[in-house]
């Protein structure tokens, strides 16, 4: 029955639900809007207001507040700031968790749906970390193949069901105007490179070196920029009039160069000095393993390119890195609890029957956790190391009373009854008490954001339980075992023993003829004498 119930219970580890961090609420939502490239400040902060208005009057928002031309990462470990003339973040403040029926997640679809009429805007909802968002992140040392495999994931992400906006940090073209200089004609013409983008440099950005003088003041000095006024380079005519300096006299850009309005990448971004593009999906409530196993599944991850691969960002790697972890820490632990029951019960048997407490308690704390739909996060492994010793003490408390009792002349059956009478009120008592004190935690009624507290409160609440049924009734029976592998064990050294000693005898007797030569040496030697 215990391999049959330990067997069971590992059979439930493919369904748990994987994840880095449960998805909290705080009463917070944070929304992120990023206007078209070459947008201006005032047409941001036009459409911030636009956009503040509308999510003000959602229910369950309480108040709206809006930093325009900077941007928010979010509260996770890469959390910052970004001035971004074309970025804003509006933060709303929501009921206290007490006071509304929905949750976080809901109230961020209904804000995602009422911001999607804006036209000519992208709209992120969410803080970017705490469980709310995944990162797929594709790297590539060729540009062209990664933006059309990134293209195609970004179209299929799409199709997912449940999940909320999805955003690509290559989605963005800023405008430019290129000027590809003809370098025959400007050879001919005596126009050098460098005189192009020198004439091209100050007309437009500016000249502002330090032979250039400044304003003194009274307190500081104000450098002075000389450029073209915005009148002068409003239009690509205005850019192909520009005159630039050649050995027979000044030119028109335009005759020397080709001359039009172009887009390239914002910025670049490396991985290992290769290109990379990051797909950021919402999980909009769901959890961040069921989503990455559907994009998975996505025919643009299961073929891509030659040449792009795919690296892991953001919760996904923290979430494999929490896994690979855990497994270490489940093995010092156990093994640290092996060498403390060893030295109290100078014994290397006996403390593996306290061990096998760990295993009966797997169904109890995984078995709640695919029930409820709780994600296994740093939460649940938190919980379920919590448990490792919980569990061991109770089996502690009835295995040290039963050898106490066999000390003093008792058998080891009226031992082990006897204990297990003597020894379940307290054990049983201990895990009401535990049970119940993990209970308003686990149902969400602690006030407040219980989502991380929670599946530690599943994880305890049901191992504990399931350890205590059976331990009772398991622990004494493996106890038996593991005391008749203990006492032959015994008697095969005390078979060896006698054996050995009677293949010592003749070397013994060749000792004695030795050691009574020895006199009659010494006799004759003093007869020499």
């Amino acid at each position: 029955v215990t391999a049959i119930v330990v067997a069971l219970s590992l059979s439930t580890i493919p369904f748990l639900k994987s994840g880095f961090l449960p998805a909290s609420d705080d009463a917070r939502a944070q929304i992120t809007l990023t206007l078209q490239p070459g947008a201006t400040i005032e047409q941001t902060d036009a459409a911030t207001r636009k956009a503040a208005e509308i999510v003000g009057k959602l229910t369950d928002v309480t108040r709206v507040f809006s930093s325009v031309g900077s941007v928010s990462s979010g509260g996770g470990p890469d959390s910052g700031t970004t001035s971004d003339v074309g970025s804003a973040t509006i933060v709303a403040v929501l009921s206290p968790i007490g006071e509304r029926d929905r949750r976080q997640s809901e109230i961020e679809n209904d804000i995602r749906q009422a911001l999607s009429v804006l036209p000519g805007m992208r709209v992120e909802v969410g803080s970017g970390g705490n469980g709310t968002k995944l990162d797929i992140t594709l790297a590539s040392d060729d540009a062209n193949v990664l933006d059309s495999a990134s293209t195609a994931l970004e179209e299929q992400l799409r199709t997912l069901q449940g999940i909320g906006a999805v955003t690509s940090t290559a989605s963005r073209q800023a405008p430019e105007i290129q000027i590809t200089p003809d370098f025959a004609r400007a050879a001919a013409l005596g126009v050098t490179s460098s005189s192009v983008a020198e004439a091209v440099r100050v007309a437009t950005d500016g000249e502002y070196s330090a032979d250039l003088p400044k304003l003194n003041l009274p307190q500081r000095q104000v450098p002075i920029v000389v450029r073209f006024s915005p009148e002068a380079r409003t239009s690509l005519d205005d850019i192909k009039n520009m005159r630039v300096a050649g050995t027979n006299g000044n030119v028109d850009l335009g005759s020397i160069a080709d001359i039009r309005i172009g887009g390239s990448p914002s910025e670049i971004d490396r991985i290992d000095r290769m290109r990379n593009i990051t797909l950021s999906v919402e999980l909009n409530g769901r959890i961040l393993g069921d989503v990455n196993r559907e994009a998975q599944a996505l025919p643009a991850l299961q073929h891509l390119p030659s040449g792009v691969t795919l690296v892991e960002q953001g919760e996904l790697q923290r979430s494999s890195e929490l896994f690979q972890s855990f497994g270490l820490a489940m093995a010092i632990g156990v093994f640290c609890i092996y060498a403390v029951l060893v030295l109290l019960f100078h014994d290397f048997l006996q403390p593996l029957t306290l061990l096998m407490a760990l295993p009966l308690s797997l169904g109890g704390a995984l078995v709640p956790l695919v029930v409820t739909g709780t994600s296994f996060s740093m939460a649940a492994v938190i919980g379920l190391l919590m448990l490792m010793g919980v569990v061991t003490k109770n089996s502690i408390l009835l295995i040290e009373y039963a050898i106490m009792s066999r000390r003093q002349g008792m058998s080891r059956f009226d031992a082990l009854v006897d204990a297990c009478h003597k020894r379940a009120r307290p054990i049983v008592m201990t895990t009401i008490a535990m049970a119940a004190g993990m209970l308003p935690v686990a149902l969400s009624l602690t006030g407040g954001d219980s989502s991380f507290r929670q599946p530690m409160a599943i994880v305890v609440i049901g191992g504990v339980m399931m350890s205590t049924l059976l331990s009772l009734i398991v622990i004494p029976v493996i106890f038996t075992f593991v005391d008749d592998l203990d006492e032959g064990l015994k008697r095969l050294v005390r078979r060896r023993g006698p054996a050995q000693e009677a293949g010592e005898e003749p070397h013994a007797s060749n000792d004695h003829a030795a050691i009574a030569f020895k006199p009659e040496l010494s006799k004759r030697g003093q007869g020499q004498r």
